[in-house]
């Protein structure tokens, strides 16, 4: 099995806090090597930088420098996530010949509310509400990719479901704080809408749409694979923003993998998907 190394670098400091990014890099081989940023899920009020620990090795023995990044999330708010994502995606740019990398081959991943937030980082590298941590001159926050794993692709629809259910005869188990961890993230329902992939692309944003992964465990993922009945959609979310992605006429796949291991399904797709996107 392929050597790697790891370490830890700080990409970001607020005042007196210091965001770190872990890379993985290949052992072997010169480089240059196309580069992966990794955002951790956690309902937008926690996780860790370490939570996609084993894809990140995975992808760093298949040939690619990956930095798994901390973020202001939780009580920061939101657009707070989305600005420290822009800063790294620029600050990695930037480290190209240090870290033996190609500036030009960049992408992005995240599961659950990571991949939201990956997806929502690559359709929008130039807004100006994300893109205001200074530094770097010229060096712009575009990626090549996106590889999502079970993303919470509309935080408002999510936060309506969990609501409902909670309040229902028959509360489901996986509901329990949910609501109030977005709250403390979005503060407001309006703040949903605005950082929403899905309705960005139905009311007719403008945004890129680089090539993009979806890929979800099935069945029964009820917090990522629902239908929203607010929505005329009949089908579930996945199948809304793929549907309204390709009608903005970007390129998106489902790969459907075993829900109770989905974890170790995911990472051979993700590595394929990464390296027809991103390898020459």
């Amino acid at each position: 099995m392929p050597e790697i190394t790891t370490q830890d670098v700080i990409y970001l400091r607020h005042g007196e806090r210091s965001l770190t990014a872990r890379l993985y890099r290949p052992q072997s081989g010169g480089g240059p090597f196309p580069a992966v940023i990794d955002i951790h899920g956690g309902a937008w009020s926690g996780g860790d930088l370490t939570d996609g620990q084993g894809r990140d090795e995975a992808l760093a023995r298949a040939g690619f420098l990956v930095a798994a990044i901390a973020f202001r999330d939780g009580a920061d708010g939101y657009p707070s996530s989305l600005q420290d994502i822009n800063f790294a995606i620029r600050w990695l740019k930037s480290q190209a010949p240090e870290f033996r990398i190609r500036a030009d081959r960049i992408g992005l991943t995240g599961n659950s509310s990571g991949g939201h937030l990956a997806m929502l980082a690559a359709m929008r590298p130039d807004d100006a509400s994300y893109n205001t941590i200074p530094g770097f001159p010229g060096v712009d926050a575009a990626v090549q990719c996106v590889g999502m794993l079970w993303p919470v692709i509309n935080p408002l629809s999510r936060y309506r479901h969990a609501r409902r259910l909670r309040d229902s005869a028959t509360p489901a188990e996986w509901v329990g704080n949910i609501p109030e961890r977005q709250e403390k993230y979005w503060k407001t329902e309006a703040a949903m809408a605005d950082g929403n992939p899905v309705l960005m692309l139905e009311c007719g944003e403008p945004a890129r749409t680089p090539p993009a992964l979806w890929i979800q465990g099935r069945p029964n993922d009820a917090p990522h694979d629902y239908r929203d009945p607010d929505s005329p959609f009949e089908g579930n979310e996945p199948e809304r923003f793929i549907a309204a992605y390709r009608k903005a006429r970007g390129e998106i796949d489902l790969v459907v993998v075993e829900q109770g291991d989905r974890a170790e399904q995911s990472i051979e797709p993700l590595i394929a998907f990464f390296l027809s996107k991103l390898m020459d």
